[in-house]
């Protein structure tokens, strides 16, 4: 593994990844390592616009479309920083390859091959170095987004539907085990905040 590695991580809505990959920014800017943080939808100009539509109150998209608007989304991101970054700089990554999987495939029941293809023809030979999946229980995931001051659209699905989300993660961490970590985010926050920089450390 390089040691300027891409760490992804991933979860449903609150699950805490944001929580923690701010953390670990601070963590290596007081290692003084170079990174950079991109999310998704989001992450570099053009991926910011599209994230703005894709997450909008009012967008209402065929499943499709938000696959496909998810993933030009992630071409900017590629094409603007990851390419010109990877194995220069850590590369953290809220959401990634598969939170497409997990929320467009077994969340929504789009085509897995569909998606494997254009994210193979996106990707090439990038791919995740490490996966954090930030576990929850139903009644955290509702006291957590009951504290959001804004939903936007994908906080206000049904439990039913982030529940076969998260069960797809777990699917899909089982596949890669030596290169996922599963956080349990019920637990004390402290507690996973030194497991995950205990990794962190290592990996880098």
């Amino acid at each position: 593994m390089s040691k300027k590695p891409i760490i992804v991580f991933e979860g449903i809505e609150g699950s805490g990844k944001t929580f923690h990959i701010n953390n670990v920014q601070k963590h290596l800017i007081k290692k003084k390592i170079k990174f950079i943080s991109i999310r998704e939808p989001g992450g570099s100009i053009n991926a910011e616009k599209i994230r703005k539509l894709i997450l909008n109150n009012k967008s209402n998209f065929d499943k499709v479309t938000d696959l496909l608007l998810y993933l030009a989304a992630r071409n900017e991101n590629i094409n603007i920083l990851i390419r010109k970054n990877i194995n220069k700089k850590i590369i953290l990554i809220d959401r990634f390859i598969d939170s497409t999987i997990a929320y467009q495939h077994y969340g929504m029941g789009v085509d897995l091959s569909f998606i494997n293809y254009i994210n193979n023809f996106l990707l090439k030979n990038i791919k995740p170095d490490f996966t954090f999946l930030n576990l929850v229980n139903k009644k955290n995931l509702k006291l957590r987004l009951s504290k959001r001051k804004i939903l936007n659209r994908y906080d206000k699905f049904e439990f039913k539907f982030y529940n076969k989300v998260q069960l797809g993660f777990i699917k899909l961490s089982n596949f890669k085990k030596n290169k996922y970590l599963k956080i349990n985010s019920n637990s004390d926050v402290s507690i996973n905040k030194k497991i995950i920089l205990n990794k962190i450390d290592k990996l880098i």
